[in-house]
């Protein structure tokens, strides 16, 4: 039973906090959880296709058409995690009560039953319970792989979203750039031709002095 609630911990971690707790105390309605990932899907369909019509009027068609394919792709993987956690969780339920059934049928033995048909039974039912917690861990981790996965991905290409708006910021702000360097030059060639200016004009020599006027 300590395997049996292991993996279902282990399963409850692709569902919403809410509902691992309903799950982990067995109140979860897995019917409504169905039909709320059911909902949640035909909503990014709903979306995706309003994206596409959206994507045909902007200038960069195709990286509008990638981001919106990306992000269903990412929200769809999302529920698919979500709805091989709900069916682990029906398994280890099925499973649970089936075991807890023989057990029950094991302590009250019937004449007819010979005790090692009823240890053969049992432990025929906790091998297989053993092979579905087994099953369960295996899917729960390769979830959890690929939600690391797709975070990594997304933390890449946000990182050459900034990059690529760092660059066009960059270019668009060269001419600008361009301009001042070349104001500062020409001021600089202006103060330095002035400066040779006033040097000549201190180097030039004076005239003689004028001749004082006849005496009367």
């Amino acid at each position: 039973m300590k395997k049996i609630a292991l993996a279902l911990l282990m399963s409850l971690a692709s569902l919403p906090l809410w509902a691992q707790s309903n799950a982990a105390s067995g109140s979860a309605d897995l019917a409504a959880e169905r039909n709320r990932l059911s909902a949640e899907r035909a909503v990014i369909e709903q979306r995706f296709v309003q994206e596409r019509t959206a994507c045909y009027k902007k200038f960069a068609v195709e990286d509008c058409l990638r981001e919106s394919r990306d992000r269903r792709r990412t929200e769809t993987d999302n529920i698919k995690r979500q709805e091989t956690a709900i069916n682990d969780i029906q398994r280890q339920r099925s499973g649970a009560a089936e075991l807890q059934k023989l057990d029950k049928k094991a302590s009250t033995p019937r004449p007819e039953d010979s005790r090692e048909k009823r240890d053969q039974s049992i432990q025929n039912q906790k091998d297989r319970e053993q092979r579905s917690t087994d099953h369960a861990t295996s899917r729960a981790a390769t979830a959890a792989e690929s939600a690391e996965r797709a975070r990594q991905f997304e933390s890449k290409k946000q990182a050459n979203a900034d990059e690529q708006a760092k660059a066009a910021q960059r270019q668009a702000e060269a001419p600008a750039a361009v301009s001042r360097y070349e104001d500062k030059q020409r001021r600089a060639a202006e103060h330095r031709a002035s400066r040779e200016r006033q040097n000549i004009d201190r180097s030039k020599p004076r005239g003689a002095p004028l001749p004082p006027p006849p005496a009367p």
